[in-house]
């Protein structure tokens, strides 16, 4: 019998079958919303940065600190966010994160100065670590084996969407300066979705919680935030100060923590406490794929579509409503690729994510060659038309992964394993916009115009490439198809 308690109903009338119906699709509503929001705001400060720093006065450091505290405070948080569903109400930590994450929101757009604003995104991180993990979680908790696929595949979908749409939103709720807020509409937005989200989903999702879980774990809590927050500090911060030795010790002090962390909750296991994270979930082999598969996928975005935004802009000379429209392309590939990869996954498995990779590297690699064809001489069509393929693979595989990677979780663990599907992304992300200063920056310095940085970012795709090839061996190991008509 199940661990997690959830209310079910023998053989219910149609009208209660109809009624649960609307409540589940209202339910998936609500919290691919609250993802949407925490995707948006992860990366819409991009473009509207320059209006920020002209409006606080906020220099380069407070900058860089406005992304930063919010995407560090949402990684560090995540494990442990996870597990605060699985033990206290999957529904109820996520109404809570989502008013905290409202809450915030406001204050961010209410904010004068730049130290106001760095307190709020960090506030603002915090409760999506505690709202996100709900989200996976309670969809597989509530969808059956076949509605869950596709539920997962929407939750990949606005995932993505929401991390390549953030800065045009940004630059368009910037540059329109509604009712003379500027830039603050960015944030001021998510008040009324935040309360319409929290006021459904108190109506409206179901509770769910692992029953034999007791307490928290608060040693495996700080030894997870401190050995992550030793590794993606640095991450986050180094590549303006060209890798000096301190972050490089940093971050191999932050695997010592994450190698003692592994070993208590080893120890927790064995004499039957409660740990932070369920250790058996590694045992799986499609799991264990899957979330290095998700990594990686994290990775190639953030080294990818950052290096490609300054090499459209800096490197071809396109204005950034120009280079908008290469985002809005791979927006669309990745919309058309995700419902392709939910109609075909339950009948080819791992083979639809493997195909999108493949079809990523391939077209990445044809990308490579215009590059080299052209040159400066490319336009914004030639630019971003090869976008729709390339969206196209990324859809593929991101719209499935969840599912493939989580499908066969024990509704109890649901919490925690999702918390670390989204650490893998987190970390990935961070890892790999971290990168961009070894794979296009070797030879070129921040600033640099024209040739140089076409030449850069062509040969940067290689890496991303190379990734692709990875990410296509690792799905092998992730479930077969289901069916097989």
């Amino acid at each position: 019998m199940s661990q997690d308690t959830r209310q079910t109903t023998s053989n219910p009338p149609p009208g209660a079958v109809r009624a649960a119906s609307r409540a589940r699709a209202v339910t998936l509503a609500v919290v691919l919303t609250a993802e949407l929001m925490n995707a948006l705001d992860g990366s819409v400060v991009y473009t509207a940065l320059p209006t920020i720093a002209a409006d606080t006065g906020a220099g380069t450091a407070a900058l860089q600190w406005i992304h930063a505290a919010y995407a560090l405070t949402f990684a560090l948080g995540l494990i442990t966010g996870g597990r605060l569903g699985d033990l206290y109400g999957r529904k109820r930590v996520f109404l809570a994160g989502t008013a905290v994450f409202t809450l915030a929101s406001l204050l961010c757009g209410i904010a004068t100065g730049p130290e106001l604003l760095i307190a709020a995104r960090v506030l603002q991180g915090a409760a999506a670590a505690a709202m996100v993990p709900q989200v996976l979680a309670t969809l597989h908790v509530t969808f059956d084996e076949h509605s869950r696929a596709k539920a997962f595949g929407l939750y990949g979908t606005v995932m993505s969407l929401g991390s390549v749409t953030g800065p045009v939103l940004g630059g368009i709720l910037t540059q329109a300066d509604l009712f003379g807020l500027g830039w603050r509409p960015i944030f001021l937005i998510n008040l009324p979705i935040g309360i319409a989200a929290v006021l459904l989903g108190q109506r409206f999702l179901p509770e769910s919680r692992h029953r034999a879980a007791r307490r928290l774990d608060p040693g495996g809590m700080v030894l997870s935030a401190l050995g992550l927050l030793l590794i993606t500090l640095p991450l986050t911060v180094s590549g303006d100060h060209g890798w000096p030795a301190w972050t490089l010790a940093m971050m191999g002090a932050g695997l010592l923590v994450l190698a003692l962390f592994v070993a208590q909750q080893k120890t927790k296991t064995r004499k039957g406490g409660s740990p932070l994270v369920v250790l058996s979930l590694f045992t799986g082999r499609a799991f264990s794929a899957g979330l290095a598969a998700q990594l990686a996928f994290g990775l190639l975005s953030g080294a990818f579509f950052l290096s490609w935004a300054l090499f459209m802009q800096d490197g071809l000379g396109l204005t950034p409503g120009q280079a908008a429209i290469g985002f809005v392309a791979a927006s669309l590939g990745e919309i058309g690729g995700a419902w392709l990869a939910m109609s075909l996954v339950a009948r080819y498995g791992r083979a639809v994510p493997q195909a999108g990779a493949l079809l990523a590297a391939v077209t990445l690699a044809g990308y490579h060659q215009l590059i080299a064809t052209e040159g400066t001489g490319m336009g914004t069509m030639s630019a971003a038309t090869p976008m729709l393929a390339v969206g196209l693979g990324l859809g593929m595989i991101g719209a499935p992964l969840a599912d493939l990677t989580l499908g066969k979780v024990a509704h109890q663990n649901a919490g925690s394993a999702s918390g670390l599907f989204n650490t893998a992304t987190q970390l990935g992300i961070a890892l790999g916009t971290a990168l961009t200063s070894v794979i296009l920056f070797t030879h070129i310095n921040a600033g640099t115009q024209g040739p140089a940085v076409n030449t850069a970012f062509a040969n940067s795709l290689w890496y991303i490439i190379g990734t692709l090839i990875t990410m296509a061996v690792l799905m092998r190991l992730l479930p077969k198809p289901t069916r097989t008509s």
